[in-house]
This record gives structure tokens, C-alpha cells and sequence, in this order.
């Protein structure tokens, strides 16, 4: 009989940096930020891997494929000196994104056993079983909590747990784990592990309980494998849970966006990007003068007029009325900002040809949208948007609620964080004040606003560290109206415009003194900057949109269930609206699709008025 081939021993094949990755083309630039930001996990061919921080000698970003970009208002909201985009996926990358291997768990399905990647031994460069020259398997499940940390599942300790074993020394028995498909049905109850130790074999059902592992006597172990295996683990609290390895569950991305609005939109501020903060710290324009000049070894590339005059807008959107403003209230000032800057309108022929803002008014008569209670439309002609990747977290979605509970992308504070920008443009429109407060105050509008409001605050707290730190709710009859308004809206517009509802994308302006809709091409590509969408923003045809997209959510094909719903969505978030009528690709909207109502645009069957379009009906 012919023995087994040696195994072959390799420095810590489990860490790999896999240049190629992006270079392959597996991965899209922009994947980077939304889908295969740092912390996920990626399947590239029959392989698995966690992209990993951001710094570290082996993990970096080479500068040469990661060019810088600014934007100083969102880079003050997230405490950094600018933004780089990801390395892009083409032929000239010749570094890339680095990833590690995980899970580490594999199995080979010629022989059936599941160990460790190293333990098969398998060729250099390659993921085959020594032994029998087969592709190995990652692990089709793995651990996580809502701490964002992520770990191996415990294969050792769910084998032995029938034997009175499930303790945290269970797997010391030296017997080699099987894992192997019964072929009776496709459920959790015909994938079968098993210990050569003698245990009986168990199967994986169950394994998906919500306590399935903290029945076991296991807690978090605080692994952050994504910023290698030198960095120490995190003490947790937080109970494990299974989930599939290409489940959403396992990352969902923190962004956070800006506009680049006068005067930071033409660029000129940019070589200045590292300084602001020393230069917030002068008084009077002789010492910021003497600082340039110091910094610059002479001349600086922006004039200290212009420097002046930046500050000073600077100093602006300082938000009031709190000694030490929370994120929260920040990021609030930042988008009141903007709304200025949407009404006001920017003209093209008042701007040199870098500016990246043009916001004009139609040239049809705005009287147009009057009896649709819509005001102040806009036709924002070049827009530039940029999205960082402040964090991600894991089981749940990346709301605000989760701040307590967001990953690190590095074990570091760096200057910087990785961002896209999108050039495109988009429409702009207002609801009537004076309309706006009178349909406000009806009892019936604020009662099915407040259900939200409700049940959007008893999931935040769920889902906090600290429960009592949870900001309120954004839920209220004119946040709910505009965001039902801004889906039935992107609908319209795929259906009548060409536009695929994937390549629309919201930003909402709701508060006491804010009340409009951006709608703008989300992506950079044939879609993003042609005219289209902004022809649709002309009074008449925005008219004629409105009427339509309100009239065709009057109805839905889940209806009566739909419009008669007390609650549904994520954790009741949500009254009529479902995927038949006003949800939109998760990429469109701003708030992972909660917090929608169409009943508070066309009424409900019993009470028709509770809608803010119901005039548009009759």
C-alpha cells in the first residue's frame, strides 16, 4: 500500500496577503466602500477571505493606486485629513487590496475531513488537500456578535456536546473531525459532523438558534481577524451567533456622505486639506498669512483672501446650542448646510469651469406643482457626492442606533478613511410649508407617525450598547411623507425615464425647518451624468410624475394586506409599504428601507384625507 504523501509545512499559510485580488477584476472600486469593504468576507473562485485593516506593514494601501480625495466638510464630521479611493481592479494594479484567509476551517470532500487550511497541507499558492489533490472547501458557517467581532464556528464543541463535553476544553480528545452531506434534503439536518473519537455524530440543525452556542457555555472571544493575528483579541460580553459566510448579516457598512458645496466644490481649498485645523487655531489674517508661508516655504497655492473667506464659512456650520456637539448634531448641521445651498441655487455662468455644484432654477413655470402642495424645484445639473467608510457592524443594520456597536477598520486612528465620489446630477424639490404644517397637525397623521416613531425606538434600543444613549427617532409625519414621496418617485422614473431604480438614490431634508427631496444618479457611469434626469425636473413633467407616481401607489398587489397593515418591516418600522409597492434596492435608500407609510401620501380606504396627496385623488 502506498503511503500518504508528506505533509508539507508552510510560515502561516493561514495569513494571505493576495495581491491579485482586485487586479483579477473580482472586485469593483466601489465595492470596496458598499459591499467588500474592510472586515467582509469574499469569495474569490472556490476560496475564502476577510479584506483586511487598513494598516499594518502587510495591509497598507500603496499611495500610488489609491489616490487621495477631499472634501473638508465630511472630512471634519469624521475627524479625518482626507479620503483615498480603494485600489482599482484593472490590469495596472500591481498591488491592490490585501486580504487573510478565513474562515480557516475547511473541508475536502473526497476524504470528508474538516480541519484546519495548514493541516491539509496543501501545495504553495494552492487550496487542495495534500492528499487527495481535490479544492478544498471553506467552512460554510461562521460566528459572529454584535460587537462586530468574528470567529471560527465552533465545530469541537458542538461534536462533544452530546457526550457532556461542550466545555471550553472540548476538541482535546485527538480525534480528527469529519464533515460529510447525508443527501436527504438540503436542510441544516443532512449536513453531519463527526469526531473520530467516538462521539456521536451530530448535525448542524439548530446551529442557527439565537442561543444555540450560549447553551454551550460560550462567549465571544473578541476575534478581529481582519486586522491579522498579532493584534490581541477585544474583551466582549456579547453571545455568538451562527450565520452563513455569504450572509448580509455578516457586514453591513457605516457610510457617511456630503455633498461638495460652495465654497469647498471647485477645489481650489484641496492642497490644504492637511492644515485646517491648525489653521481654525490663528487670530487675524496676519498670523494665518505668516503660517502659509512657513508651510509652504513661500508662496501659498491659495490666496490668504481666499483662506480668510474659507474659514469663515468654516466657522458657519459650527453647529449651536451644544458646548460639545454629538456626531448626531454635527452630521444635522452639515446636511442644513447644504438645503441652504439647494434653495439658493448655484448658476453655472457665475462658476469657473472646476466648480462641481450648479444648482439652477427650471425654466418653467414653478406654478405648475402649486395644487400639489410641491414648491422650490431645482435642477441640480453637476453634483459630486463623496462616501466614506466610517466603520461596519455586524447582525443588524448600520443605522444610527449602532454607533456603539461599529468595527474599526484599523487598530489605529488614521488621517484618513476609504471613500468614493459620484459625479452626477439630480432634482430638487421642496413641499409646501403652510400645506405641510396644516396636514401636520391632524391627529389621525401624527398617530400613525408616532407607531413608527415607536417601534423605530424600541428597535434602536435593542440593537445599543447602552440603551439610555439612543438618539430619538428621525420618525415624524413630514420625515416618513417625504421619504414614502422620494421611493414612489425613484419608481416613476424607472418606469417612465429609463433610469433603473438601482441607479437613483435619495437624500433626505426633514426636520422642523427642513422639508425636501434630493433625487440623483447614485453611480458614475453612462447613467450617472447624461441630462435625463435632470429634464425630468422641469415643472411641467415633474407635474405629471408626481400625479402618476401617487396615483399608481394608491395601489399595490399585496392590497388589502398591504395598506391594512399595523406594522411590518424590520421590527415594525414600517405601515403600508412592502416590495410590491415602495421599497427600493437597499444602494437607493438612506434608511435600509424603514420608516415608509404610502398611506400618508393617498390615505387608507377608511380614512382617505390622512394623505398628503389626496386632493390629487379625488
Amino acid at each position: 500500500m502506498t503511503p500518504p504523501p508528506a505533509r508539507r509545512r508552510r510560515t502561516d499559510p493561514d495569513r494571505t496577503p493576495a495581491r491579485s485580488l482586485l487586479r483579477r477584476g473580482a472586485v469593483r472600486r466601489s465595492q470596496m466602500i458598499t459591499t467588500y469593504g474592510v472586515g467582509s468576507l469574499i469569495a474569490v473562485d472556490h476560496e475564502s477571505f476577510v479584506v483586511s485593516g487598513l494598516d499594518g506593514a502587510d495591509t497598507h494601501w500603496s499611495e500610488d493606486e489609491s489616490p487621495r480625495i477631499h472634501e473638508r466638510r465630511l472630512a471634519r464630521l469624521l475627524d479625518v485629513q482626507y479620503f483615498r479611493l480603494p485600489p482599482a481592479s484593472d490590469e495596472t494594479s500591481k498591488d491592490g487590496v490585501r486580504v487573510r484567509r478565513f474562515p480557516v476551517m475547511h473541508f475536502c470532500p473526497e476524504c470528508d475531513e474538516l480541519r484546519r487550511h495548514r493541516d491539509f497541507n496543501p501545495p504553495p499558492g494552492r487550496s487542495v488537500c495534500g492528499t487527495c489533490e481535490v479544492d478544498l472547501v471553506p467552512s460554510r458557517f461562521v460566528i459572529a456578535c454584535e460587537g462586530g467581532h468574528l470567529d471560527e464556528f465552533p465545530y469541537w464543541h458542538w461534536v462533544h456536546r452530546a457526550a457532556g463535553t461542550g466545555s471550553p476544553t472540548a476538541g482535546q480528545c485527538g480525534g480528527t473531525l469529519s464533515l460529510r452531506t447525508s443527501g436527504r434534503s438540503s436542510s441544516l439536518r443532512s449536513v453531519v459532523v463527526s469526531c473520530s473519537c467516538g462521539v456521536p455524530e451530530v448535525s448542524m440543525e439548530g446551529s442557527f438558534r439565537r442561543n444555540a452556542l450560549k447553551d454551550l457555555g460560550l462567549r465571544c472571544r473578541g476575534t478581529r481577524p481582519w486586522l491579522g493575528t498579532s493584534v490581541p483579541a477585544e474583551p466582549c460580553g456579547h453571545a455568538p451567533r451562527t450565520l452563513q459566510r455569504g450572509s448580509s448579516a455578516v457586514w453591513q457598512p457605516v457610510l457617511k456622505s456630503a455633498l461638495s458645496i460652495p465654497p469647498w466644490s471647485d477645489g481650489r481649498a484641496d492642497p490644504l486639506a492637511e492644515y485646517w485645523e491648525e489653521l481654525r487655531k490663528l487670530n487675524g489674517r496676519h498670523e494665518v498669512e505668516m503660517c502659509l508661508k512657513f508651510l509652504f516655504k513661500g508662496e501659498s497655492p491659495v490666496p490668504v483672501d481666499e483662506v480668510m473667506a474659507l474659514l469663515e464659512a468654516e466657522r458657519e456650520e459650527d453647529p449651536e446650542g451644544e458646548e460639545t456637539p454629538t456626531f448626531d448634531h454635527r452630521y444635522r448641521a452639515l446636511r442644513h448646510k447644504e438645503y441652504e445651498r439647494l434653495r439658493a441655487g448655484n448658476d453655472e455662468r457665475a462658476r469657473s469651469r472646476d466648480e462641481q455644484f450648479v444648482c439652477e432654477t427650471p425654466l418653467g413655470d414653478p406654478a405648475e406643482l402649486h395644487p400639489l402642495g410641491i414648491t422650490g424645484p431645482m435642477l441640480v445639473k453637476k453634483l459630486r457626492e463623496v462616501r466614506a467608510l466610517k466603520a461596519f457592524t455586524r447582525l443588524g443594520d448600520a443605522d444610527a442606533s449602532t454607533e456603539g456597536r461599529e468595527a474599526a477598520l484599523s487598530t489605529s486612528e488614521l488621517a484618513w478613511l476609504p471613500a468614493m465620489e459620484v459625479r452626477g446630477e439630480g432634482v430638487f424639490l421642496r413641499l409646501d410649508e403652510d400645506r405641510l404644517q396644516e396636514w401636520e397637525r391632524s391627529t389621525r397623521v401624527a398617530a400613525r407617525a408616532e407607531r413608527l416613531r415607536t417601534a423605530h425606538e424600541r428597535l434602536m434600543r435593542q440593537r445599543a450598547t447602552d440603551p439610555a444613549s439612543v438618539p430619538p427617532s428621525p420618525a415624524g409625519p413630514r420625515m416618513v411623507l417625504l421619504h414614502t414621496l422620494a421611493h414612489v418617485l425613484v419608481n416613476e422614473w424607472s418606469l417612465d425615464a429609463g433610469y433603473p431604480a438601482g441607479a437613483l438614490r435619495e437624500r433626505l431634508y426633514a426636520d422642523d425647518t427642513m422639508a425636501g427631496i434630493l433625487l440623483y444618479t447614485a453611480t458614475s457611469d453612462s447613467a450617472g451624468s447624461l441630462g435625463g434626469l435632470v429634464a425630468q425636473g422641469e415643472p411641467e413633467r415633474l407635474a405629471l410624475t408626481i400625479r402618476a407616481a401617487v396615483r399608481r401607489a394608491e395601489w399595490c398587489s399585496a392590497d388589502p394586506l398591504c395598506v391594512e397593515s399595523d406594522a411590518s418591516g424590520i421590527g415594525g418600522t414600517n405601515l403600508a409599504a412592502c416590495h410590491a409597492c415602495v421599497m427600493l434596492p437597499e444602494t437607493s435608500c438612506e434608511h435600509n428601507n424603514m420608516l415608509l407609510d404610502r398611506a400618508l401620501l393617498v390615505g387608507t380606504p377608511e380614512d382617505p384625507r390622512i394623505g398628503y396627496f389626496a386632493d390629487v385623488l379625488s
